[in-house]
């Protein structure tokens, strides 16, 4: 059961310990329905959650001075690998992308995923190859043609022309 780094505490809220972190998460409501979360390496009840525009403010159970929550300022937070949601069809943790071998319909390696861009449109693939060069790649079902989370393999249909630059 491990820890997923979700968000970073970055300054506190009122005078009663309340925590404003900032999530890495897609999900506005992130800590949602959680009983507790890491602080660092700190397991904290949460009392409650609200959301102003992106971020997140969290009252844990003991921390209820504005003296106490400034001592977590700047720590990270984490919850367990357990809580996170279930995905769509199609759907990936990036977590789980970065380092998977990318290969070419004939089984051809052209490298490893080294990011995933997010934009509004779609995710962009950062493919780091061997040669030490890297091209992007959209994550559309036109290029991506097979995820294989537990080889750790995507195979791929390049664009004509994409890697000749």
């Amino acid at each position: 059961m491990g820890k997923i780094l979700t968000g970073k505490i970055v300054n506190v809220v009122g005078l009663k310990g309340e925590l404003k972190v900032y999530h890495y998460s897609d999900r506005a409501n992130r800590f949602s329905g959680l009983d507790s979360v890491y602080v660092g390496d700190e397991l904290c009840e949460i009392e409650g959650v609200r959301y102003v525009k992106n971020l997140s403010i969290i009252k844990l159970k003991g921390i209820d001075s504005v003296n106490e929550a400034e001592k977590r300022r700047g720590r990270e937070v984490f919850i367990l690998e357990e809580d996170l949601p279930g995905l769509p069809e199609d759907a990936y943790y990036v977590r789980d992308l970065i380092g998977a071998a990318v290969v070419d319909g004939g089984g051809g390696v052209l490298g490893e995923i080294r990011d995933v861009i997010q934009n509004r449109a779609q995710d962009i693939y950062e493919i780091g190859r061997p040669d030490g060069g890297a091209f992007l790649l959209p994550a559309v079902g036109a290029f991506i043609k097979n995820v294989d989370l537990e080889n750790r393999r995507v195979t791929v249909e390049l664009p004509e022309g994409l890697l000749d630059l």
